[in-house]
């Protein structure tokens, strides 16, 4: 079984509910906003948008949960296209919606792979997912398709190899990858593919950081080892948030920029919007430890304790606050997860943090209006019910 990344655990939790990007369906046509994506494949089937039926660009914005005139996530997949094409269609797409590249199966297989970009005013947030194969982008691609832009990959499941001309690289689930993408390059995943990827013009690059873009790729834990960036985790879960499977097609483009700056440079000096970021996704990443205290937190995220409580105070909440809702957030899911039928309330506080079972209750009760207990009772009648 291939190994998944557990950096976007519980991403439903930590995002307000939206309007997630529908599948590539028969019949669903591309926003005429967008302004990207290949031209011939216009009114293709295998281009869907965050909108059905409605026109207008108030109606489009409504359906995609987003402003008028916001940018809209678009779907492109190779699934129903003529085996024969896939190839092509998925190559015209990225060298339209993403980067120039060139693919090809190994074993001669049917390339089954699917996309979802958003284009922001400076940033590109895509998600992939696909089956085994490789893609290059040779020195003659680059010259062809430059795109003067610094990308981002973050894997989420499958083991990648990344070959460059010093060397190469192996990346796995839980790592990001940063490179230039005009730099020529080999990349190969064996088992198939799901990451997110974000591309940044090298201009927007300068301007975040004060480092050169760098020659050779660097690779940075994102999930899965002591060493965790949790602004990079934090920038992986914002990324998904936006364009992941369960992404409502809207992000924040200002809060992005941030986190790729702090990711950049590691300085002190940290917008804000960073600290609560990467709190948040410490915080997701560590929920059901019973340890998990303000100043645990503030050492993880690289600041005082001080800092974080003014940090939480600028988004209108504090850092016990804030932890005791996403675990009374995580207590419900669980406590209505037939699964878990035959679970105590006491075995549900305890894999959600909590060391007293009557702390527990009393704090459920406040935030839902319902007892534990009752709410345990009706998902085990349910569970009779259904065997």
């Amino acid at each position: 079984m291939l190994r998944r990344s557990r950096a976007l655990e519980g991403l439903d939790a930590v995002r307000p509910a939206a309007a997630a990007i529908p599948p590539a369906r028969p019949g669903a046509p591309p926003s005429a906003r967008t302004g990207h994506g290949p031209a011939a494949a216009r009114g293709s089937p295998h281009y869907s948008a965050p909108m059905t039926g409605p026109t207008s660009p108030a109606a489009e914005a409504s359906a995609a949960g987003g402003a008028v005139g916001a940018p809209a996530a678009v779907r492109f997949s190779t699934r129903g296209l003529s085996e024969s094409r896939r190839i092509e269609m998925w190559e015209a797409h990225n060298a339209a919606s993403l980067v120039a590249l060139r693919c090809r199966t190994l074993a001669g297989t049917a390339l089954e792979a699917t996309e979802v970009n958003l284009q922001l005013e400076r940033l590109h947030l895509a998600h992939v997912e696909g089956t085994s194969h490789v893609v290059e982008r040779t020195a003659d691609v680059v010259r062809a398709s430059p795109t003067d832009s610094v990308a981002l990959y973050f894997t989420l499941v499958g083991e990648a190899f990344f070959y460059h001309d010093e060397g190469v690289r192996t990346v796995r689930p839980g790592q990001l990858l940063l490179c230039d993408v005009d730099r020529p390059f080999m990349r190969g995943f064996s088992q198939g593919l799901e990451e997110l990827a974000v591309k940044i013009p090298k201009s927007v690059f300068a301007e975040l950081s004060d480092r050169s873009v760098p020659a050779r790729p660097v690779v940075v834990d994102f999930d899965g080892s002591a060493d965790v960036n949790v602004y990079a985790q934090a920038l992986a879960r914002s990324v998904a948030g936006a364009v992941g499977p369960r992404g409502n097609g809207r992000a924040d483009e200002g809060a992005l920029l941030d986190l790729v700056s702090t990711l950049l440079e590691r300085g002190t000096n940290r917008p804000a919007t960073s600290h609560y970021a990467a709190a948040q996704a410490f915080i997701q990443a560590r929920l059901r430890s019973p340890g998990l205290s303000a100043a645990r937190i503030a050492r993880g995220i690289g600041v005082s304790e001080r800092h974080l409580s003014r940090v939480f105070a600028e988004m209108g909440t504090s850092v016990p606050r804030y932890v005791q809702q996403r675990r009374i957030e995580l207590a419900e899911r669980l406590l209505r997860a037939p699964s878990l039928s035959s679970e105590s309330v006491e075995q549900i506080a305890l894999r959600c943090g909590f060391t007293s079972v009557g702390h527990f209750s009393r704090v459920y009760r406040t935030h839902t209006g319902t007892p534990p207990g009752a709410v345990r009772r009706r998902t085990r009648g349910g569970a009779r019910g259904t065997t």
